[in-house]
């Protein structure tokens, strides 16, 4: 048998390179044991049964090639909320909550809005906005079926019934004039960037996170596509990186949109462009 205390302090060895082992490494233990990491600390030398010190040693092979904890897990955190995650799904991160809080800021929460979360993967944006506003109604759009399903039971999860899922290529499903505000985090990585071969991102859908030479494919396509369908006075909020604010400015300004900024996230980093449909 192996204690608690015994399997951490060899995880840990085994994950040295990674910065931070002792915490991937209790993540992993409470997730073999369905137990909070306090339990790990409050019993040190409770033991593993065997088909347990299995299960966390496949883990930790997984994580010393490079697998995300999200993956290994199945779960990520968004928002304050659990959400289910797979390799089908891009992993939720920190920065994309300033999406939802600029929703939050700038869009009425008392009012019966349409909203639609572009690329909507694990469904983490839509259901975070439906969770926090009940009368607004959240589109959460994505091509892929096996996004959907996981954001379908990440809805049900958090009981979001005013999310609708919606099968398609960003705004194809809805009518002229349709929606109140457009939300999006679509791939905005150039082809070629070194990143995509390190890291978390080795291991997440391509196509969630890359779009053609420059990075700016498919936001170029979400630019001239919400112009139609965002009433008048409509948001469009966009993530993107810092070296795409300037081509993302003038492409709004160009589809009719005015109001255009450009906001940092806590690292300081400019990411989310917001801007208003033109009258």
């Amino acid at each position: 048998m192996t204690s608690i205390s015994a399997a951490l302090q060899a995880a840990v060895q085994n994950l040295h390179q990674q910065d931070q082992s002792r915490l991937d490494a209790e993540v992993l233990l409470a997730h073999v044991l369905q137990k909070p990491r306090s339990y790990l600390h409050a019993w040190p030398e409770a033991d593993l049964d065997g088909d347990q010190a299995v299960r966390y040693a496949e883990l930790i092979r997984r994580r010393v090639e490079g697998h995300p904890i999200a993956y290994l897990t199945g779960h990520r955190e968004f928002w304050s909320l659990d959400f289910e995650v797979s390799p089908a799904t891009l992993i939720p991160r920190p920065e994309t909550e300033l999406l939802v809080e600029q929703a939050l800021t700038l869009l009425p929460g008392d009012e019966a809005l349409a909203i639609a979360d572009l690329g909507t993967g694990s469904g983490a944006i839509a259901i975070a906005l439906a969770h926090q506003c009940p009368r607004w109604h959240l589109f959460a759009v994505d091509q892929s079926t096996d996004c959907l399903k996981i954001a379908q039971r990440n809805a049900a999860r958090h009981a979001a019934a005013n999310v609708s899922l919606i099968n398609a290529d960003w705004c194809a499903a809805f009518a002229p004039a349709s929606l109140d505000a457009v939300i999006a985090n679509p791939p905005y990585v150039p082809n070629r960037d070194p990143h995509l071969k390190r890291g978390d991102l080795r291991f997440e859908p391509i196509s969630a996170l890359a779009a053609g030479p420059d990075g700016l494919d498919d936001l170029s396509v979400i630019i001239m596509q919400s112009s139609r369908i965002l009433k008048n006075g409509g948001l469009v909020l966009l993530e993107h990186a810092p070296e795409q604010t300037a081509t993302l400015h003038k492409l709004l300004n160009r589809n009719a949109f005015s109001g255009i900024h450009t906001l940092p996230d806590l690292a300081g980093v400019e990411r989310v462009t917001v801007a208003r449909k033109s009258p």
